[in-house]
């Protein structure tokens, strides 16, 4: 597509979007966006869907919009390769996702009744094992992209074996599961065995997960946001020392550890009592 035959306007539509992804790719258009395939972008599609998460958490609309184009552009870029190939384009992946919408909605396209969205959530589990021929409930887990963050990896595989009634009955069972990992994991590290601590550190954080689906909490939510609070607190904590007139660098993980306490106990409203007075152990 030539350059000539696209106009400069104040509104642009979906159409629009793919002409200019064509002239990009096209000879004397970008010579960048020309070298790209699916594998140099694959990393783009991943950092644009968690920008967009961000957007969504931090209620900003207008980042929301932005970001919202920033994901879409990469579905018409990945689409554009594959059209320059004559497989397929953009109206053949929204005929694809239509499809799929339509099949995975019998109760509004067709005659199943659902009553209620849990009823719902169900049906779309049934057409969908339907869809991908997916005959066993082992399927249905090895079904489960690898690609996802292993923490929502294991709870979509955890799932799956709920479905089916491979659950304990109460979050107490997965919390006495917690606790056998956890001793498991410290034999392994007495012994030294860096597999077995591997394999160990794997179960232990399975179990977990476990534990955070049966409290209905996203495992990956509350990961970030221990993080979060880590770094909150490390802040306060160099702060403090800063103000002090010392630097971490000069200070010992036992030192830098009581300031630490501190400020926890402080963010928490909670008085350190004699835990200051107690050296740790390093």
């Amino acid at each position: 597509m030539e350059m000539t035959e696209f106009r400069i306007k104040e509104n642009y539509d979906i159409e629009d979007f793919r002409k200019i992804m064509a002239i990009l790719r096209a000879p004397g258009g970008c010579p960048w966006d020309a070298e790209q395939t699916h594998e140099s972008i694959r990393r783009n599609v991943i950092e644009e869907a968690y920008e967009l998460a961000h957007a969504i958490d931090t209620g900003d609309m207008e980042n929301l919009r932005e970001e919202l184009g920033d994901l879409l552009m990469q579905v018409v870029f990945h689409s554009c390769i594959e059209e320059e190939k004559g497989n397929f384009d953009l109206n053949d992946v929204a005929d694809v996702a239509c499809k799929k919408l339509v099949f995975r909605h019998p109760h509004v396209f067709g005659d199943v009744v659902c009553e209620n969205s849990k009823e719902v959530l169900k049906t779309w589990d049934e057409v969908k094992r339907v869809e991908k021929a997916q005959k066993t409930v082992t399927s249905t887990m090895e079904g489960v992209a690898e690609t996802l963050p292993a923490l929502w990896r294991a709870e979509k595989v955890q799932k799956k074996a709920a479905d089916c009634g491979f659950e304990w009955p109460d979050v107490s069972f997965a919390m006495m599961k917690v606790d056998e990992e956890f001793h498991e994991l410290q034999e392994g590290i007495l012994a030294d065995n860096k597999e077995n601590i591997e394999e160990e550190i794997g179960d232990l954080l399975y179990t977990v997960v476990n534990v955070a689906r049966h409290c209905g909490v996203d495992p990956e939510t509350a990961l970030h946001k221990a993080c979060d609070k880590s770094i909150r607190r490390f802040r306060s904590m160099e702060e403090k020392v800063i103000a002090e007139g010392k630097k971490l660098e000069d200070m010992s993980v036992t030192e830098m550890e009581k300031y630490y306490q501190l400020i926890r106990a402080q963010n928490e409203g909670k008085e350190m009592k004699f835990y200051l007075d107690n050296q740790m152990d390093f």
